[in-house]
């Protein structure tokens, strides 16, 4: 069986291996899933389901430290924040099973007009049927939490797909499912070319198609998804910060910089586009650029770094054509604007790039932030909705009228207030709106998602 190799993205230093799917292995999972769902269409028992998700756990807590150090190898995240992301999986696991006692109808009243009198009607939750998961690397571990425990919580087989670059912690997670006593033919581990994973996705016995990634390629795989598949796509935002005179610029700061730089700029509602008015933009983008050229970039693996490579090398060249882009239109660089080395780039902050350039209006999934200066809170507000992609969003403001006019205007499905861009809890909702995404995740929607409602009415007389 072919293999894929797996290698370090900061120095290409071998992690690991798994083996590729053919076809033929794909059609063999495809007919297996939907061969499980039509013979217990309710799924397993729903305390089955606690047990197992349960214990995988309680597996996950005894091989944080292994889980961590394989996210930080094979995806580029440092290390300290490899680990909190495994804290993280473990909560959303936990999660999982404790939602599956929400999985609950409810009864519709059926007297409220003459026609509905001496009847009964009430609904029941069901799992919707095979799921087909396609996961992005930056999250190699979570995502895929985010994805199959839900779809294992809700009574569904699932498939799932990983990231080329990361689908070690992926095939451990499903392994530790598996090793719980879960049966394989409900939780599936395929890797396979993009010619064949398109199939995956498009085949009609496919109930559910859950996709995190790029735009473009969610979109495209949505326009061939056969009649009926539902769908959830998480892409990205090119998220905005609005900064207001009121704001508390020695909280701010810090929180900007995690915001910016966690991962190296590889999340999808990563601080990239941060507004400030008037002289202040200039000193808050300098205090921004001081604290980032204390990071410390390198191999994620080291306890000491702080911002990661890029997950491949031609994301670097590209980050660098965008930069030069700006600066050649006219923005400053006051820190970063190169490459460090092959697979990673300098903590970058540009001040007043134009509107019109990649770094303001493309999502660059790169260590840099732009900082622009504008007159007042409308001019902030118009640029900042002004591209097609509307994710998460944030302000910063000690005025009460302030906060809540940006909080009304603003284009994004969650505005955080003194918080940066990229805050999120595992059990809240979280969605792109517009090009950044469709349906809603967070473990509690997607189980929702991930079931259907079936009504009973029953006649009385």
């Amino acid at each position: 069986m072919n293999q894929l190799y797996v290698t370090n993205p900061f120095d290409s230093s071998p992690v690991g291996s798994v083996p590729m799917s053919s076809e033929q292995d794909v059609e063999a999972a495809l007919a297996l899933a939907d061969k499980t769902h039509k013979a217990s269409r309710k799924g397993l028992p729903r305390h089955e389901r606690i047990a197992f998700l349960k214990k995988a756990a309680e597996i996950m807590k005894g091989r944080t430290d292994e889980l961590a150090l394989l996210i930080a190898a094979e995806g580029g995240k440092p290390l300290i924040d490899a680990k909190i992301e495994v804290v993280r999986a473990i909560d959303g696991v936990e999660t999982c099973a404790a939602e599956i006692a929400n999985l609950a109808g409810h009864e519709i009243p059926m007297d409220l007009t003459s026609a509905g009198a001496g009847k009964i009607a009430f609904t029941t939750k069901e799992p919707i049927g095979p799921v087909v998961a396609v996961s992005a690397f930056n999250h190699p571990l979570n995502l895929i939490v985010h994805q199959v425990a839900p779809a294992v919580a809700a009574g569904n087989p699932v498939i799932v797909k990983p990231a080329d670059d990361t689908p070690l912690s992926c095939k451990a997670f499903i392994d530790i499912l598996h090793q719980t006593g879960l049966p394989a033919e409900w939780a599936q581990f395929v890797c396979c070319e993009v010619s064949t994973a398109q199939k995956l996705v498009t085949d009609d016995r496919v109930a559910f198609f859950s996709f995190i990634g790029s735009a473009a390629v969610g979109w495209k795989l949505r326009s061939m998804l056969a009649p009926g598949t539902r769908v959830a796509l998480e892409h990205g935002g090119v998220a905005p910060v609005i900064i207001c005179p009121s704001a508390r610029k020695e909280t701010l700061v810090p929180s900007i910089v995690k915001g910016g730089f966690y991962h190296s700029g590889q999340v999808c509602v990563s601080v990239q586009r941060v507004f400030a008015f008037g002289s202040s933009a200039g000193d808050l983008a300098g205090s921004i650029a001081d604290l980032a050229s204390k990071l410390v970039v390198g191999n994620a693996i080291e306890a000491e770094t702080q911002c990661g490579p890029l997950i491949r090398n031609r994301e670097v060249d590209r980050v660098d054509d965008w930069v030069t882009e700006a600066v050649e239109a006219g923005a400053k660089v006051l820190i970063g604007g190169k490459r460090l080395s092959d697979s990673c780039y300098a903590p970058t902050v540009l001040l007043n790039p134009p509107e019109s350039c990649c770094v303001s209006t493309q999502e660059i999934f790169g260590p840099v932030i732009a900082v622009y200066e504008k007159q007042a809170l409308d001019d902030a507000i118009e640029q900042a909705n002004s591209l097609p992609f509307a994710f998460q969003a944030s302000v910063f403001s000690n005025d009460y009228a302030e906060i809540m006019d940006a909080i009304n205007r603003l284009d994004g499905s969650a505005i955080m207030v003194n918080e940066h861009s990229a805050f999120r809890v595992d059990w809240m909702p979280f969605a792109g709106r517009r090009c950044s995404g469709l349906g809603v995740g967070g473990i509690a929607h997607t189980i929702e998602e991930m079931s259907q409602a079936k009504m009973a009415v029953l006649s009385m007389s």
